[in-house]
């Protein structure tokens, strides 16, 4: 298959003509508009600094249905003695700025350029980008952010400076998801991190009938009451 060339035309080709690694297109922009239809369309941008903007849409799917989480042992008891406290939305620009800088282990740099952190603070102002916290007093100590469209939540990156501080930042949220309705979490690509958290791989098809499902749906994101 080839990978197309976007221009300035809002507009994604399907993503049955995506590489076998998933890479679908090359080009377009960050605009806001832009980034929500490939939300919808089950398209996510991922590039490295230097690099052309490249779309993707994997096959099969990494992906958690929110109330299917897994919660170990270990993490039950840290999230019932409250060892951290969680707050949505309470510090999105320190979450991705967390997340673009924080060292991980055999991964070189960083995929959030600064125009991707630019784009995701814009939806963020418009309601369409969340956050998750973790703190040990006033430290935010993880988190993880991601975008919500109806009842579908696109998780982005995650970050963590303590242990198991982003896993309670994700539980947390993945409950509440659950219990606002939303039926789909898109985790994107496989981690042994999330997979441990109860992700599980799913074929295109059946994702973007989920997805199809999901975004139909009236707004459903709130923070907690």
């Amino acid at each position: 298959m080839p990978v197309f060339s976007l221009s300035s035309q809002l507009i994604f080709p399907p993503p049955a003509y995506a590489e076998p690694d998933g890479l679908l297109a090359v080009g377009g922009d960050l605009d806001p508009d832009r980034l929500l239809l490939a939300y919808e369309s089950g398209i996510f941008p991922w590039y490295s600094p230097g690099d052309p903007i490249l779309w993707w849409s994997p096959d099969p799917r990494f992906v958690i249905i929110p109330g299917q989480q897994k919660v170990s042992k270990s993490m039950k008891q840290i999230l019932k003695r409250r060892r951290f406290r969680i707050t949505i939305n309470a510090a999105f620009e320190e979450v991705i700025s967390s997340c673009k800088t924080i060292s991980r282990p055999r991964q070189e740099g960083t995929w959030i350029t600064g125009d991707m952190k630019s784009a995701y603070l814009r939806l963020h102002e418009l309601g369409y980008a969340h956050s998750a916290e973790a703190w040990e007093g006033e430290k935010l100590v993880g988190g993880l952010y991601g975008v919500a469209i109806g009842g579908a939540f696109f998780g982005e990156s995650m970050f963590s400076t303590e242990s198991n501080a982003s896993k309670a930042a994700f539980l947390t949220l993945a409950a509440h998801l659950d219990n606002l309705g939303f039926g789909l979490i898109d985790c994107q690509v496989y981690t042994k991190h999330l997979e441990s958290l109860g992700a599980l791989m799913i074929p295109r098809e059946e994702f973007l009938d989920r997805l199809r499902t999901e975004t139909e749906k009236s707004p459903l994101f709130r923070t907690f009451e």
